[in-house]
């Protein structure tokens, strides 16, 4: 498989109302680092998986509704826990609606699997990954 990895970052607020996360049950704020990881088993014949500079305009523009946002305040998480693992398949599903809708270009049409990955810090993260 080859891969293309492209990265952003978005900052988000939000509250995890459950006891087993202990002072994260509160109000808190987090700077996420979102990787994503877009797999192909070939190239075209210019030596491309994913054209980069696509892919990184499509994970801005997927990430740009959650950045700066109460996340506790949104319909689309209403009844959720928004954990990392929660986020990571949330972006997942939006970027591979974008593929399906041609906004990856060609290239799109070869991405077989996705991995998304948010960096909680530098010590933790977590990720979805599965075929696209």
């Amino acid at each position: 498989m080859f891969a293309v990895e492209v990265r952003d970052h978005m900052m988000i607020a939000h509250s995890l109302p459950r006891p087993v996360f202990g002072p994260a049950q509160g109000m808190h704020g987090a700077t996420f680092v979102v990787d994503a990881a877009f797999m192909t088993e070939d190239l075209d014949e210019d030596g491309l998986g994913v054209d980069i500079g696509l892919a990184t305009t499509v994970l801005k523009e997927t990430i740009a509704p959650l950045n700066y946002q109460n996340l506790d305040d949104l319909a689309i998480f209403k009844g959720k826990v928004t954990t990392t693992e929660v986020l990571a398949k949330h972006v997942f599903d939006q970027l591979r609606g974008r593929i399906q809708a041609g906004d990856l270009g060609p290239g799109g049409a070869r991405i077989k699997r996705m991995k998304i990955t948010l960096h909680e810090s530098h010590v933790a993260r977590a990720w979805y990954e599965a075929a696209v």
